[in-house]
């Protein structure tokens, strides 16, 4: 290991709450604090801070230095939704190489109620705002659902095979003790639960919660002994099929061959993935555009595999935002605090087996009928 490589030395998470009893800066601060703890880094030492929160606003990365104490070379903010903390890391990893900064702190989260959840919702574009949330558009569990329809009419995917995903979490999750979510689902459950927005039902929709997730960036050789992770590679990409609505490829497609090149892996080289998962469709669209099946052949996909934490396909190990904790801003750094944690050995019963290297992608920044941002990353631990 080179003394100049850049990854992630630490990770770390506050509470999940299914409500809110603390401002949403509180959040991002415990996890901060157990990020540091992890990495074993004073806080003196940060000299750069990533910010991704929808409540946070009109605060922003600067405001939240001043709020932990920090003194800055580089801020950013994220711009991309639930892609965007993938992005930031990518970005941090930028600065600390080109000297910007030394080491990086990425956070994100949100406190928030319900009323604050439909708030956002209703304002989360101007798009959004202006044509969608007039007709009583119901959240993006109705844009979603479309999408979900759509590709069981084009390609005969079911709801069965769909719930797998669910499912599965949901027994990843039992074995994560920060998991909101403390009983099993079986899919006859997940078949018979009540109708949010067809074909949607209660379990296909992320619970909204009150949390913050963070990570670490910074050289590796600052890393404790055994626990860095190096990013071998990264892509975003915005605004993918222009126009299109309901879309049912998203912007991995157009980057996933450079991704595995650049990291020098295939597919089988993983051992898990941790895609972002607002919706099961949405967990399918990723793995058919991240090349791990062909388009259209994601249901076979999900009935030939496991995706629990033991099982073939070891898929959101941690229970996912489906069963852990959808935080808003912290959604898509879930993702990633959870690859960290099964790289460095430190998941406790939901270890993946012999786990060096982990995919983590993200999704989001919704306007109208349309995801707009996709991204993902390749993670091994250093010394693989």
């Amino acid at each position: 290991m080179k003394s100049n490589d850049v990854g992630i030395i630490g990770y770390g998470s506050s509470a999940y709450e299914k409500g809110v009893s603390q401002p949403t800066f509180d959040y991002l601060a415990d996890a901060a604090a157990t990020c540091l703890d992890s990495a074993g880094i004073c806080k003196s030492e940060i000299d750069g801070l990533a910010l991704s929160s929808f409540m946070a606003p009109p605060d922003n990365a600067v405001t939240l230095s001043e709020y932990l104490g920090l003194e800055l070379n580089w801020a950013h903010v994220f711009t991309a939704g639930g892609a965007g903390p993938v992005v930031s890391i990518l970005e941090a990893v930028r600065a600390v190489e080109s000297g910007a900064a030394n080491c990086v702190l990425c956070v994100g989260g949100d406190g928030r109620t319900m009323a604050d959840f439909r708030n956002m919702i209703s304002r989360f574009t101007k798009a959004i705002g202006n044509y969608a949330a007039p007709l009583n558009f119901g959240g993006m569990n109705g844009f979603f659902a479309m999408v979900q329809r759509r590709h069981m009419h084009e390609y005969g995917t079911k709801r069965e095979q769909l719930g797998r995903i669910a499912v599965d979490q949901r027994t990843n999750a039992l074995k994560n003790p920060q998991a909101l979510f403390k009983k099993p689902l079986s899919l006859d459950e997940y078949l018979n639960a009540r109708i949010i927005a067809d074909p949607f039902r209660l379990y296909d929709c992320p619970m909204p919660a009150s949390g913050a997730d963070a990570i670490l960036v910074a050289p590796l050789d600052k890393a404790r002994p055994g626990k860095g992770v190096r990013i071998l590679s990264g892509h975003q990409r915005h605004n993918h099929l222009p126009g299109e609505l309901s879309p049912i490829q998203g912007g991995w497609h157009s980057f996933r061959e450079k991704l595995f090149d650049e990291a020098g892996l295939s597919h089988a080289d993983l051992a898990f993935v941790q895609a972002y998962d607002d919706y099961p469709i949405m967990v399918s669209i990723q793995l058919e555009d991240l090349g791990f099946c062909k388009k259209g052949e994601v249901g076979q996909f999900l009935e030939n595999n496991t995706m629990t934490f033991d099982g073939s396909f070891p898929l959101n190990t941690g229970g996912g935002q489906l069963s852990c904790a959808a935080t808003a801003g912290g959604g898509g750094l879930i993702g990633t605090v959870e690859a960290v944690c099964q790289l460095r050995g430190e998941a406790g019963e939901r270890q993946v087996a012999n786990a060096r290297t982990g995919l983590v992608s993200g999704f989001g920044m919704v306007s109208y009928g349309h995801g707009l941002s996709a991204s993902a990353m390749i993670l091994q631990k250093a010394g693989s």
